[in-house]
């Protein structure tokens, strides 16, 4: 299977999409005073909730209380 530029190009636009998309989505959580929880480390974290009052970039690393396997 040969990969051209142009699919390359394609990628890279879905890639910023969809991190667009996130940071969109985690924005409206945070106004909102909601949680999310995302992957980190291979561990489940909890990010925005009572962290409201911090940028979106500092929430991430707050580890969940419980595991999921818990």
């Amino acid at each position: 299977m040969t990969i051209s530029l142009e699919d390359s190009a394609k990628g890279q636009a879905a890639l910023n999409a969809l991190q667009r998309a996130v940071a969109k989505a985690l924005d409206k959580k945070q106004r909102l005073g909601q949680y999310a929880v995302v992957w980190q480390d291979g561990k489940p974290v909890i990010i925005g909730g009572e962290l409201d009052d911090l940028s979106p970039s500092s929430w991430v690393g707050k580890e969940l209380a419980k595991s999921v396997d818990d």
